[in-house]
């Protein structure tokens, strides 16, 4: 190992396995707060899309506490990142219930109070690419070894997911002891069963984009490439090719991973067929209930997407290298309920071909077995929970 590797080791040691662990316990002299939650956001900056719903259905309530804590796990670095987890763990220390919706080494790392409620939310619906200990094979993830030592999600009472279909990918990927998977449903789908909220949202796209409203939508939703502090978007989308071809009857809204800073750029020739969201409030949520078609790769967005009962076509252009990287729970040519398409050639065929060949049957027997449990109702389910936990 080299000298700059081993001070890299022996500081992430000192803070995760001393310092942040001796912090909480100071900050636990202070009492719990019986009605305080928190939602503990790793990455973003402000609270993200699995938080919301629930945030304001607690809010509602007026019988809850609402505390935020943002880490920006990956994005701050040096004292700015210290600081955050600093304040964090003050916010856990006195919290009741707290929320996160990823991995956690913060939430990991401290000896948490026995009278605080842990629950992960998860950011995505369904099981497809490995995450978590699933990937300890594969590039993109950590050793065994190094999980085995920070892990990322000691501490829970409950994870909240889609279906009874993927506990066991949740169980796997987290190393959860059984029962703490549970297919209770994720909170944010409930939405999409509220039609005031969905025709909302597809006002809400025709103000940026306002000949979308006399067209259909397509929804390019991938997922990124690389690791999240560098994630890449793909470039594979000719776009005045496809304004050529589809423009009379379509649009194409373009809606790249959060993790992504730099997306492909749309030329200004094409932009009164197809737009970038990015810099708008458009959120993927918002778009869900907007389109008439969704391509995506690899993203889990697919499975909300199942909740209407419309087509996908799944642009997989670098699939071998992406299952080296990767990987997936489910055979991916098996699995997933549309077209999977390689080329520009084929992704164009298969628009052409959507209303004539969209297998309704096929998508709505993948959205019993992975989204099972997202009735719109999750929410209340929650928050019977909390009450059951007092």
């Amino acid at each position: 190992m080299s000298i700059k590797k081993r001070i890299k080791s022996i500081y992430k040691h000192y803070r995760y396995k001393i310092y942040f662990p001796s912090l909480y316990k100071k900050y636990c002299k202070e009492p719990i707060v019986e009605n305080k939650v928190l939602f503990l956001e790793m990455r973003f900056d402000e609270l993200s899309g699995s938080f919301h719903h629930l945030y304001n259905e607690l809010e509602k309530t007026g019988e809850y506490q609402l505390s935020k804590a943002f880490v920006r796990y990956n994005f701050a670095r040096g004292k700015e990142y210290t600081e955050n987890v600093k304040n964090a763990l003050k916010e856990i220390a006195t919290s009741k219930y707290v929320f996160v919706d990823e991995s956690s080494i913060i939430l990991s790392c401290i000896p948490l109070r026995k009278e605080t409620i842990a629950v992960n939310l998860w950011h995505a619906c369904g099981a497809f690419k490995k995450f978590g200990r699933s990937t300890a094979t594969k590039i993109f993830g950590e050793s065994q070894k190094t999980l085995d030592k920070y892990p990322n999600y000691a501490n829970l009472d409950l994870v909240t997911v889609s279906s009874p279909e993927v506990i066991w990918a949740y169980e796997e990927a987290m190393n959860l002891p059984k029962g703490v998977a549970q297919a209770i449903g994720v909170s944010r789908t409930d939405l999409f069963y509220d039609e005031d909220f969905v025709n909302s949202r597809k006002e809400k796209l025709y103000g940026y984009m306002p000949q979308a409203r006399d067209k259909k939508v397509i929804l390019y939703a991938p997922t990124f490439r690389g690791r999240v502090s560098t994630a890449t978007g793909p470039d594979e989308i000719d776009f005045m090719k496809m304004k050529e071809l589809f423009s009379d009857e379509y649009v194409l809204v373009c809606k790249h991973h959060p993790f992504v800073k730099e997306n492909p750029v749309i030329p200004e020739e094409a932009s009164d067929f197809a737009m970038d969201v990015k810099g708008t409030d458009l959120s993927i949520e918002d778009l869900l209930c907007s389109a008439d078609i969704c391509i995506s790769d690899y993203s889990s967005l697919v499975f909300e997407y199942s909740l209407f009962e419309k087509p996908m076509i799944f642009y997989a252009y670098d699939y071998d290298d992406y299952c080296d990287w990767r990987g997936f729970y489910y055979d991916y040519s098996e699995f997933t309920p549309g077209p999977i398409v390689k080329t520009q050639d084929e992704l164009i065929e298969a628009i052409k071909q959507c209303d004539g060949q969209f297998d309704k049957t096929r998508v709505n027997a993948f959205k019993e077995k992975f989204m099972g449990s997202c009735d719109g109702h999750v929410t209340e389910r929650l928050i019977q929970y909390m009450k059951d936990h007092k």
